[in-house]
């Protein structure tokens, strides 16, 4: 929505799906000159003047990137870190007034993408907006995930996960490499940060790199950061994921994904502790301690020659292996009655998990893991009609996620116009039953569906719902 003191533009008044970035910054020399910027370039935009018409923006809007700035650095620190947690896909840089980068970098934390620092050139600014326009649309093609609970929270009863937990116990104090093995939805990121929690570096930071959700470009001034003028649009120094992880733990996330050429540098920093900035000639000291994580088969993947067998050997100094969920069903049951607790809090209500529904939970394979289990448990609970969720709830549940669930109706023919239409009379009672259900949050609408934000935010323009 445009400031007072501006008209509405056609960059403005477009339709809101074709305006991707939220300008979240009061009316500033700064904000109004990156308005007239975007505009000239036609990028779509929104201006929200204050912290809280940008949180309700972002409640009720899909944007890609976040431009955020003001002259407060505690509410600018603030608002940055709100919607981190709000919205851990979306991008978001820093727009600075006249502040110096050393300070600034400070304030915002690891939260921004990049930053825009006045005075700047129009061409530099719109470089690194669409750099991070760019890297949001790479991230946000996975769904976000909500975050799965701390193993301080959880009873393990399996001898499996007790295995784990013990091994684990042992090497956090120590200053070994930890890889991280297990399939999609075990935890791996839980053990990682229990790890860090364990450790003598507790106190410092644990910084995460999700390898899988970067391109190759973006990963490597992900990791190591860049100096003013490295490539076009680096007009400021940037601290990279390495350097903001001093004295504290790096997990480096999906480590099989990352190229040959960024295996090359992050052997060179795992043997030596060194290394340089982009564009950069100074050596830097690398103080961290190095958690890796993987689903896929590193060892096949050296052989075939796709993972140097050097970086294999540095990664894997201590190995942990997470089982399936399959494999300790012990732990089925007290992770759904978490989930349940845990959705209950959010949701403001108290259902119940019944014996028999228990029992059916924990006999399901859960190809997913504990992540399938997660998102199946909050469903259960926030559709529940009752206070309590039974064996028949479950049962239907799992056949809706299969594909199984629902009946047919006498009065549609068996045709594929009419097909088509009863897939879209149930898929909008679904999308209406999820926004009621979540009182109307979005976010949590879109969890319960199974679904990315953005998806959501797609089907219910669809739909047509307001």
């Amino acid at each position: 929505m445009p400031s007072p003191s501006q008209p509405p533009t056609a960059s403005e008044t477009s339709p809101i799906e074709d305006r991707p970035v939220l300008l979240a910054a009061p009316d500033t020399p700064a904000a109004r000159a990156l308005a007239e910027t975007l505009r000239k370039a036609r990028i779509g935009f929104v201006r929200a003047s204050t912290p809280a018409q940008a949180l309700t923006y972002l409640e009720d809007r899909e944007f890609d990137l976040v431009i955020t700035g003001g002259a407060d650095p505690k509410q600018k620190s603030g608002l940055m870190g709100r919607l981190s947690e709000l919205t851990p896909e979306l991008a978001i840089v820093a727009l600075l007034e006249d502040e110096p980068l050393a300070g600034a970098s400070g304030e915002v934390g690891s939260a921004a993408f990049d930053y825009i620092s006045r005075p700047f050139d129009a061409d530099s600014a719109l470089d690194t907006i669409q750099r991070a326009l760019s890297a949001a649309r790479h991230c946000q093609a996975r769904p976000p995930a909500p975050p799965l609970p701390s193993l301080k929270e959880l009873l393990v009863r399996s001898p499996a996960m007790r295995s784990v937990m013990t091994l684990l116990e042992r090497v956090a104090p120590s200053e070994a490499t930890v890889m991280i093995r297990g399939e999609s939805g075990t935890g791996k990121e839980v053990v990682a940060r229990r790890l860090h929690e364990l450790s003598g570096r507790a106190a410092g930071p644990l910084v995460k790199v999700h390898c899988a959700a970067l391109p190759e470009q973006i990963l490597e001034s992900e990791l190591f950061g860049y100096e003013r003028g490295a490539f076009t649009g680096a007009h400021t120094r940037k601290p990279g994921r390495v350097e903001l992880a001093e004295r504290g733990t790096l997990f480096l996330d999906e480590i099989g994904e990352i190229s040959m050429s960024v295996q090359v540098k992050l052997l060179r920093l795992l043997q030596d502790r060194q290394y340089e900035r982009l564009g950069g000639t100074r050596t830097l000291a690398a103080d961290v301690r190095f958690v890796t994580a993987t689903h896929r088969n590193l060892e096949q993947m050296v052989r075939r020659g796709a993972f140097r067998e050097d970086l294999y050997y540095r990664l894997n100094v201590v190995r942990l292996d997470l089982p399936p969920l399959r494999e300790r069903r012990e732990d089925i049951e007290p992770l759904a009655r978490h989930f349940c607790r845990q959705t209950n809090n959010q949701i403001g209500r108290q259902v119940d998990l019944t014996p028999e529904a228990l029992a059916r939970i924990v006999q399901d394979p859960w190809r997913g893991n504990v992540r399938e289990l997660q998102n199946f448990v909050e469903r259960l609970v926030v559709l529940s009609d009752g206070t309590a969720v039974s064996e028949q709830d479950v049962r239907l549940e799992q056949e809706r996620a299969l594909g199984l669930a629902g009946g047919s109706d006498p009065g549609v023919e068996s045709s594929v116009i009419s097909l088509d239409a009863a897939l879209r009379r149930a898929e909008r009672q679904a999308l209406e039953k999820a926004l009621r259900k979540a009182a109307g949050n979005r976010a949590l609408a879109a969890r319960i569906l199974g679904v990315s934000r953005r998806a959501l935010f797609y089907k219910l323009r669809e739909h047509d719902i307001k």
